[in-house]
């Protein structure tokens, strides 16, 4: 697989074009996490003593960019000593660019800015599920596999397993298969807080004075002799705190279907 080198990326794109990028996004967004809105940081001291590739980050998803600029906010501060805090924002003159993110196809080739964003360092695919608001059933694409491998061979990759801002949907058992093949050291990461703060895409502040939550979580401990895809696959979903039995509004919502279904005409003798 391609490597990088003194002047490019993974995938070819120019270090200073990323540094600038990343810059400019950086200033652009850092008064909506440390001023509108006080984003509140933990467990980046799990992120110490990790190897500069095959790391693979899984998180929850809220927004299309908001979750993923305040990540890169918070590898950028990490990158320079600052743990747990982006407030000296100094640490954007030296960001760190081998990071990556898988971002649908869709999303990232609808305009300008969006293609910028691309440029900061998107591994896109094509959903397999859902494609222009409608449902599809399509084969996975081999060689968008191979690009999200490229990445993690030569950097950390950030992806979003459920691939929907819509919380507790079900994760796509493609990312824990590509875990297993690839073996990278897995750190969950659980987010709250950027729905109710932000608009879907993440571009406008929606409300002010909320804190919007990162936590990074201990590296999974996974067992790739013996665990499949499935067992994997659990331990993300919890890691991340998205499976039924961390949805509060779970039980009433079941319950709640039970009596309409029990108060159905059908139902009545």
């Amino acid at each position: 697989m391609a490597k990088k080198n003194i002047f490019t990326d993974a995938f070819g794109n120019l270090y200073f074009l990323k540094r600038l990028i990343i810059f400019i996004l950086g200033v652009v967004s850092y008064r909506r996490f440390n001023g509108f809105n006080k984003l509140k940081i933990s467990g980046t001291e799990h992120m110490l003593g990790l190897p500069d590739s095959n790391v693979l980050f899984v998180s929850n998803h809220q927004t299309y960019f908001a979750d993923v600029a305040a990540m890169y906010q918070v590898f950028c501060a990490v990158n320079n000593g600052y743990f747990n805090t982006i407030k000296n924002p100094i640490y954007l003159l030296n960001p760190k660019v081998d990071i990556y993110y898988v971002a649908a196809e869709e999303t990232m080739n609808k305009g300008l800015m969006t293609k910028i964003f691309k440029l900061a360092g998107a591994v896109t695919v094509k959903r397999t599920w859902r494609a222009e608001g409608k449902e599809v059933n399509r084969l996975v694409d081999l060689s968008e596999i191979e690009n999200i491998m490229k990445a993690l061979d030569n950097g950390w990759v950030i992806t979003f397993p459920q691939g929907t801002t819509s919380a507790f949907a079900q994760g796509r058992k493609g990312t824990a298969k590509l875990i297993k093949q690839q073996r990278p050291i897995v750190v969950p990461i659980k987010i709250n807080g950027f729905r109710r703060a932000f608009d879907k895409k993440g571009l406008k502040v929606k409300v002010t004075g909320v804190k919007p939550t990162l936590e990074f979580k201990k590296p999974l401990d996974i067992d790739y002799d013996n665990e499949n895809a499935a067992h994997i696959l659990e331990k993300i979903m919890i890691a991340i705190e998205q499976t039924p039995d961390f949805n509060l509004l779970n039980d009433y919502e079941e319950e709640l279907k039970a009596k309409k279904l029990a108060e159905a005409p059908s139902n009545k003798i």
